[in-house]
């Protein structure tokens, strides 16, 4: 099997993270720029923009990490709103020489995001989002 290098993307609230665990099955890790909001202890979620910069930093840390150890499945759940977010990821993956899937998660079962962002700032995300369809 061929090593995979999965991102899922989508504005907040679609069901990126709640789906990357489902395809992760408790085997393969998930990394997301929340993680290094949310307090491993307990659970607790605190957005701080200006570490916005290390938590991206670090997630793709992470992920590369993961490939320095060959672990065949990665996924990674980030907005991905804007093309530069991909880039670092699209690199790691031929550098370490995985196929890369980009995944959009849309919203259609209607859920809210459980950060808090509010429907105006979403709307400004949607906007800039684009979707490479070839």
């Amino acid at each position: 099997m061929q090593n995979s290098l999965i991102l899922l993307r989508g504005l907040p609230g679609s069901g990126k993270s709640t789906l990357a665990k489902v395809l992760a099955e408790n085997t393969w890790p998930v990394f997301s720029v929340d993680d290094y909001f949310t307090d491993a202890k307990t659970g607790v979620y605190k957005f701080e923009f200006d570490k916005n910069h290390l938590a991206y930093k670090t997630c793709e840390e992470n992920c590369r990490t993961a490939m320095e150890k060959g672990i065949k499945k990665i996924f990674v759940d980030n907005t991905f709103t804007l093309d530069w977010e991909l880039k670092s990821y699209f690199k790691l993956a031929s550098e370490f020489k995985y196929t890369l899937f980009v995944c959009t998660v849309e919203n259609y079962h209607s859920q809210k995001n459980t950060h808090g962002i509010s429907d105006e700032q979403i709307e400004k995300m949607a906007a800039k989002y684009k979707v490479k369809l070839y």
